[in-house]
């Protein structure tokens, strides 16, 4: 499996719990997960993350979000003459914060890093 992830927020490059959730995904499917990271401050070259957005913040036409249902209604109801169209449902999973990831656990993780640009491009697989 492949993932595209920016460099920010909850999936960053350096983030040790993203890293970890993979790796037991992987361990899960039975799957290889690679991961490419777009650089640090890159996001906005995401193309499909500029079809969407632009096209969400669109129909929202200046609307207020007022409600969880307001927010994916709209997103619900954007399409494009191209044939985008975004399906939105709400997480409401309890997640928790807080969880701290050792060094040791880091050094026990199946990972192999990409030689090209390896802060970046990495696999996690699903045995060490």
């Amino acid at each position: 499996m492949l993932i595209t992830a920016d460099s920010g927020g909850a999936n960053g490059n350096r983030r040790r719990t993203w890293k970890t959730e993979l790796a037991a995904l992987a361990a899960e499917t039975g799957l290889d997960i690679s991961v490419c990271h777009l650089p640090p401050g890159t996001s906005k070259w995401n193309k499909i993350e500029h079809r969407l957005f632009s096209q969400i913040t669109r129909n929202w036409k200046g609307r207020p979000l007022t409600s969880h249902q307001t927010i994916l209604d709209l997103i619900g109801a954007t399409t494009t003459t191209t044939g985008l169209s975004v399906t939105a449902e709400l997480d409401d999973g309890a997640y928790p914060i807080g969880i701290k990831i050792t060094d040791r656990q880091m050094q026990d993780l199946p990972i192999s890093r990409d030689d090209w640009h390896w802060e970046w491009n990495y696999t996690l697989h699903t045995t060490p």
